[in-house]
C-alpha cells in the first residue's frame, strides 16, 4: 500500500496542515496515483489557479514487482514553472523534468513541488507500507 498526504502552502500558510488530503492505493502492478489540477484523473488537486502545477503533475505507479516509482510529466509547456524534490530522510534529490526515480519500497519521504515564482509549494508525503 502506497498512502499520500498532500499539503498546498503558500508563504502565509507555511506551517498550517489545515487542509491536508490524502489518498492511497495498494501495491498491485499498474495501480497509479496522481497529482494534479484536473480533479477527474487526480486523486490529490491542487488549486485550479496554482498554474506552476500541471493538469497531470506527478504520477506514482505500481510496478511488476510491488515497488512504487514517481515521474514528474512532462506538461504542455516546453519549461516547467515550477521545481521537484524528492526528499527521504537526509537525502534529498532534485527530479527532472519528465524524469522518474524508484521510491523506496517500505520506506517515506517527500515530494515538494516549488513555485518558481511565488512562495507557494505542494508538498505531499508518501509512505510504502509493505
Amino acid at each position: 500500500m502506497l498512502e499520500l498526504t498532500m499539503a498546498a502552502v503558500s508563504a502565509a500558510e507555511e506551517g498550517a496542515t489545515a487542509g491536508m488530503l490524502m489518498a492511497d492505493a495498494p501495491s498491485e502492478p499498474g495501480a497509479v496515483l496522481r497529482v494534479g489540477r484536473d480533479k477527474s484523473v487526480c486523486r490529490l488537486s491542487t488549486p485550479d489557479d496554482w498554474l506552476f502545477v500541471s493538469r497531470v503533475h506527478l504520477e506514482f505507479l505500481c510496478g511488476p514487482d510491488g515497488t512504487w516509482q514517481l515521474t514528474w510529466l512532462r506538461g504542455s509547456q516546453p519549461d516547467p514553472s515550477s521545481e521537484v524534490r524528492l526528499t527521504v530522510g537526509e537525502y534529498a534529490q532534485p527530479l527532472a523534468y519528465g524524469g522518474t526515480v524508484p521510491l523506496p519500497r517500505g520506506g517515506s519521504g517527500e515530494v515538494i513541488v516549488q513555485d518558481r515564482t511565488a512562495p507557494r509549494s505542494v508538498n505531499v508525503g508518501f509512505y510504502h507500507e509493505i
